[in-house]
């Protein structure tokens, strides 16, 4: 049984394309080429399920048509319709930098006095000022800048990241 652990989310399935089988997958990482895997796995009704790779093509650097191993018609693919995409951590290539998606999930802690500051939920690289969102233990969502001086280490193993909390700023929250 694959546990959540053991993946991590890189995109979600849109819409059928034509009529053999064929779905959109929208991805925030292409680890799946880079490292030339013969599957990725969905999240059905709860259940992380693997689907190997008939064929797939880019179509833009974030969207994948993608044909699986038996689903073979329209109908078939629009079931996958919505579905999470995602895939296993040990078989991301170790000698590539961590990607964002890659490290949701992971806990932060402060590198200074080894204190942890809660759980990064989500990275948004939308702007050119990169933000952490992270959930602390109260709940509260924390935004933190992922600035790169600023991450001393991640540690994929025990799924920390050590990081420099810039003076002051967990005062203001």
């Amino acid at each position: 049984m694959i546990r959540d652990d053991d993946v991590y989310k890189i995109g979600r399935i849109g819409k059928a394309h034509g009529v053999k089988g064929e779905v959109t997958m929208l991805v925030d990482d292409d680890v799946f080429d880079r490292v030339d895997a013969d599957y990725v796995i969905l999240r059905i009704d709860g259940i992380l399920v693997p689907f190997f790779f008939e064929e797939y093509r880019f179509r833009t650097d974030t969207t994948a048509l993608v044909k699986f191993c038996d689903i073979d018609d329209m109908q078939q693919a629009r079931r996958l319709t919505g579905c999470d995409v995602f895939f296993p951590r040990d078989m991301a290539d170790e000698n590539d930098q961590p990607t964002w998606a890659s490290i949701v999930g992971f806990q932060l802690v402060n590198a200074a006095d080894g204190q942890p500051l809660g759980i990064l939920t989500s990275v948004d690289d939308s702007t050119a000022n990169i933000l952490f969102n992270v959930e602390n233990a109260e709940g509260q969502t924390l935004l933190l800048p992922a600035a790169e001086p600023l991450i001393e280490g991640i540690d994929s193993e025990t799924q920390r990241i050590f990081y420099h909390v810039p003076e002051g700023l967990l005062e203001l929250i």
